[in-house]
């Protein structure tokens, strides 16, 4: 049992909103790896970064990436720092992965100043290019295809990946 997709991509770049949306027009569940970590910890993301921070939440990260990809047939969604873990990459190589893309303008626009992103706490803006900037290769790299989100919604989004899948 595998992901019919997965989904994965900066913050704002509406991995949620999407996949929600897709798995609505493929008539398959949808799961987010944040729902399963915050399960699996009883608490937030954010209070996972204040109280045992990053490299717990990593942890807990990868092992919920391992368990969705070998026992989820749905649409999943990755948090946007999963791509990070070299053993994450390795076991979506075999997996249908899009790459949801966004720009900074709109993913600022999406998420707003960080209110709830542990790493957006400090300097959003700059924080946010510079995990653009660091994981746009990372994406690419697992990416079956590579989806622009700019200035669309959801749905639309949702329709081209549809089609992609068909293919």
């Amino acid at each position: 049992m595998a992901p019919v997709c997965v989904l994965v991509g900066p913050p704002g770049a509406g991995k949620t909103s999407t996949g929600q949306a897709l798995a609505e027009l493929l008539g398959h569940g949808f799961r987010d790896i944040d729902g399963d970590i915050e399960a699996a910890a009883g608490k937030p993301i954010p209070e996972i970064f204040v109280d045992d921070g990053e490299e717990h939440f990593r942890a807990l990260e990868r092992a919920a990436v391992e368990a969705a990809l070998t026992g989820f047939s749905g649409v999943l969604a990755l948090g946007g720092g999963a791509v990070l873990a070299p053993q994450t990459r390795a076991a979506l190589a075999d997996q249908t992965v899009i790459y949801l893309s966004v720009e900074l303008a709109d993913a600022i626009r999406r998420v707003g100043l960080g209110a709830g992103r542990p790493l957006l706490a400090l300097n959003p803006r700059a924080t946010l290019r510079h995990l653009l900037d660091q994981r746009r290769p990372l994406y690419e790299q697992v990416a079956t295809h590579q989806v622009v989100t700019d200035g669309r919604t959801p749905e639309q989004v949702a329709e081209e990946i549809v089609e992609l899948l068909k293919r």
